[in-house]
């Protein structure tokens, strides 16, 4: 099985594919204004009804390279290689990403491969949605903890929605910054 998702992986990066998929799920929607886009309600219906039926060629394909209406219903497929194969795609969002790192329904797994791109690790959002998930790994956590803003860490010293040793950590260091 997993020779057979690699191979159909290098295929459609390479373009090389036959794995017919919905055009318009390819294409990223143009900047229409939201009101426009309100009705579109009956249609994300059957859009979740048709990746329903697609088979795994077709949801690796779509995961590579669909649009941000295709990538937020396969993030939570439950085949975990499709979810993976999500990340992947080159048009996924660093809103999109800071989105999945704060989502407390996230896979463990998509946090870490989350918090293992640097390119996605820059982002203030991505860092403080990671520090706030359950699901982040403790050492992970306690590790990007240091990177967020005095204010961030006031509040995690203050919540009680981290883990104990994440906000006994923020205590640490608003302590020994309000000393230095």
């Amino acid at each position: 099985m997993a020779d057979d998702v690699e191979k159909i992986v290098v295929a459609v990066e390479q373009g090389t594919d036959t794995i017919a998929v919905p055009g318009e799920l390819l294409q990223e929607a143009s900047g229409a204004s939201t009101a426009a886009a309100a009705p579109e309600k009956p249609e994300a219906r059957s859009l979740y009804s048709e990746i329903l039926t697609m088979g795994v060629p077709e949801k690796i394909k779509l995961a590579l390279r669909g649009n941000k209406a295709a990538r937020g219903l396969l993030i939570n497929d439950p085949n975990k290689i499709i979810r993976r194969l999500v990340l992947q795609n080159p048009r996924i969002t660093d809103g999109e990403i800071a989105a999945l790192a704060r989502n407390k329904s996230t896979d463990d797994e998509l946090i870490r491969m989350i918090g293992l791109r640097s390119d996605w690790m820059r982002f203030y959002a991505v860092r403080l949605g990671l520090v706030t998930n359950p699901r982040t790994p403790l050492p992970m956590a306690l590790k990007v903890l240091p990177t967020l803003s005095q204010r961030d860490i006031g509040a995690l010293a203050r919540s009680r929605n981290v883990p104990t040793a994440i906000a006994s950590q923020a205590r640490r260091l608003t302590n020994s910054k309000g000393e230095g």
